[in-house]
């Protein structure tokens, strides 16, 4: 059984003292590659360097919400957009980068939606100008990201990253193009809306990711999450669905490597 984690951020520095034995215990897990985006600028050219020896791990670029406000450009919108598409553009043409992302909107944080949005759309028009597909964080603002993607309407779609949405609203993003990441919250009881969406939606439109460091499995909060991890969540979307673990591996490893043109 192999997987292909879709959505991990092995490179953060909770990684560094023992990154080796982890990618050797995922190895013998069954993850056998790794898809690593980029949050803010000052991480994207590590990132390249840390995927550079290493075939089976791969990365994107992007600016994360949450990292906006880092943006060098000055207090100027049209300043700091214009300086991120142009960094943005020449990284990912001089990197072997398969997607732009983690980028999004996030209406839980202070930074004001019209600066995200902004920021949002330098990306949007990157993705669609390079025919990239999108890797996006939406957190309390799933009407505002589908109201966008209908606008520029990327031609390579993307994932939209920890989706915990209605079932209805996951189909307007599959009609879109856009493929629901699939994480450690299927494995919590309580997350019933989710458990139930993604038991029904098509599984053509499913990946699989760890988010680690992020989204611990149920039993386990407050722990480091890890890649090695996945082959659980893999077995807790078999349960819901029905089907068997070697299906589930099966179909979300076409899938990503559908969408990422692995």
């Amino acid at each position: 059984m192999k997987l292909i984690d879709s959505h991990c951020h092995f490179d953060f520095d909770i990684f560094q003292p023992d990154r080796a034995q982890v990618w050797q215990r995922c190895l013998q897990s069954g993850v056998s590659r790794l898809i690593i985006p980029g949050v803010c600028q000052s991480q994207w050219q590590v990132l390249a360097t840390l995927v550079e020896n290493q075939p089976d791990w791969y990365t994107a670029a992007g600016v994360h919400p949450w990292w906006v406000t880092k943006i060098p450009g000055g207090d100027s919108t049209n300043r700091c957009a214009a300086y991120l598409s142009k960094v943005l553009k020449e990284h990912l043409s001089q990197h072997d980068c398969l997607a732009v992302g983690e980028c999004g909107l996030d209406a839980a944080i202070d930074t004001p939606m019209s600066e995200q949005e902004a920021v949002f759309r330098v990306q949007l028009e990157v993705a669609c100008e390079l025919e990239l597909p999108l890797i996006l964080h939406v957190h309390r603002a799933h009407n505002e990201v589908l109201r966008l993607l209908k606008q520029y309407r990327p031609p390579c779609g993307g994932v939209i990253h920890a989706f915990s949405g209605s079932e209805q609203m996951a189909l307007d993003y599959w009609k879109l193009g856009f493929y629901l990441g699939v994480g450690g919250i299927i494995t919590y009881a309580r997350a019933t809306k989710t458990r139930r969406t993604i038991s029904r939606v098509p599984l053509e439109s499913l990946l699989l990711e760890s988010d680690a460091p992020d989204m611990p499995l149920s039993g386990r909060q407050g722990q480091r999450n890890s890649p090695e991890n996945l082959p659980l969540v893999a077995a807790e979307l078999a349960k819901l669905r029905g089907i068997s673990q070697q299906e589930i591996a099966d179909n979300t490893r076409k899938n990503t490597e559908i969408l990422f043109a692995l």
